[in-house]
């Protein structure tokens, strides 16, 4: 009995700090009842995404344990004078480079930065609003240009939309959420960073590699081969199939809105996009649904992982923060379509 005690108190342990993954795995599995489990599920894996996200997460692994953000942080901390300043420029760094090297890339590696950064100044009470905020400008960001993230890519080589009529389809929605980042980061009190005493930085070359893929965090990983096979499930049952049939038509703003909050806006702008050809809409639909739910974009999974993998007695107060963040901008951008 106390072994059994004990198992199923690891297993409520695992599932705490693994939720993202326990219920993306449970969901995965529940959807295997409805597509008898073949050979085909492997197509439903976007692999080139897996192996991209494997290979920044080492090199991000790689400049943690050379002390490059360390020194970087340094650097930064020298010439920021308050922590207003300070979470301004880690938010709008998450902007402007997720506009080149999508929003997933930019979180995976300005997120544990920005951790580093306050952290070094006593300022970690600024992780929640900061990563939220964060997160708002990289999902954001990447709507500048067609190449800013994976379900834009989608559909600007689908739709054949010329490039600067994508740019000014989406720019009301940048320019809006930008002043709301703006007003959101000046509710940070300007209050003087402190930096404190720090010795040099120094190389530690023992077990070099091993401390690497150790730092890798392959449950995000799994996560995102769970929501695939979840997500390619979906698509094959018919239930959803007719619904989509009969309700896209027209809808296509809303239907991009609200699949997105279930299976991300990727997988919905290949799913919506195989039932309509009103590609303007759909495009829409899916940037302004990558706002919202901690699922509809996987930019929010990459930075919610990476906050609690630190700090796991964030995970609710950041879900809460994050959430209202979202859906007091979605309102704000869903009220933006309706004017325009």
């Amino acid at each position: 009995m106390p072994i059994k005690l004990d198992a199923v108190a690891r297993l409520i342990d695992f599932f705490r700090n693994e939720t993202v993954f326990s219920i993306s795995l449970i969901l995965a599995i529940i959807s295997c009842f409805f597509v008898t489990p073949n050979i085909t599920y492997l197509d439903y894996i976007n692999w080139d995404t897996i192996i991209l996200l494997f290979v920044i997460m080492v090199i991000v692994e790689i400049l943690k344990n050379l002390s490059v953000f360390e020194m970087v942080v340094r650097k930064l901390l020298t010439r920021i004078g308050n922590a207003r300043q300070l979470v301004f420029f880690l938010v709008f760094t998450c902007f402007f480079t997720s506009i080149f090297i999508t929003n997933d890339v930019s979180l995976i590696i300005f997120v544990p930065f920005a951790l580093l950064a306050l952290k070094k100044v006593n300022r970690i009470d600024l992780a929640i609003f900061t990563v939220s905020l964060q997160t708002i400008a990289a999902n954001i960001g990447c709507m500048v240009l067609p190449i800013g993230a994976p379900h834009n890519i989608v559909m600007y080589t689908v739709s054949k939309i010329p490039f600067e009529s994508f740019f000014l389809l989406l720019l009301p929605y940048v320019l809006v959420s930008a002043i709301f980042l703006v007003v959101s980061s000046l509710f940070v009190h300007p209050d003087k960073i402190t930096l404190p005493h720090m010795g040099e930085v120094r190389f530690n070359g023992e077990n070099f590699l091993r401390r690497v893929f150790l730092g890798v965090d392959y449950y995000l990983l799994l996560t995102f081969i769970a929501l695939f096979i979840l997500i390619g499930n979906l698509q094959n049952i018919d239930f959803f199939t007719r619904i989509f049939e009969r309700w896209i038509i027209g809808n296509e703003v809303m239907w991009g809105i609200l699949a997105s909050q279930v299976i991300s806006n990727v997988p919905a702008a290949m799913l919506l996009s195989g039932f309509s050809t009103n590609y303007e809409a759909i495009i829409v639909g899916i940037n302004i649904g990558g706002l919202g739910t901690l699922i509809a974009s996987m930019a929010n999974l990459i930075s919610f992982k990476i906050l609690v993998r630190e700090y796991n007695e964030f995970k609710i107060r950041y879900l809460v923060v994050f959430t209202v963040l979202n859906v007091i901008l979605l309102a704000i951008l869903i009220g933006v379509y309706m004017l325009c």
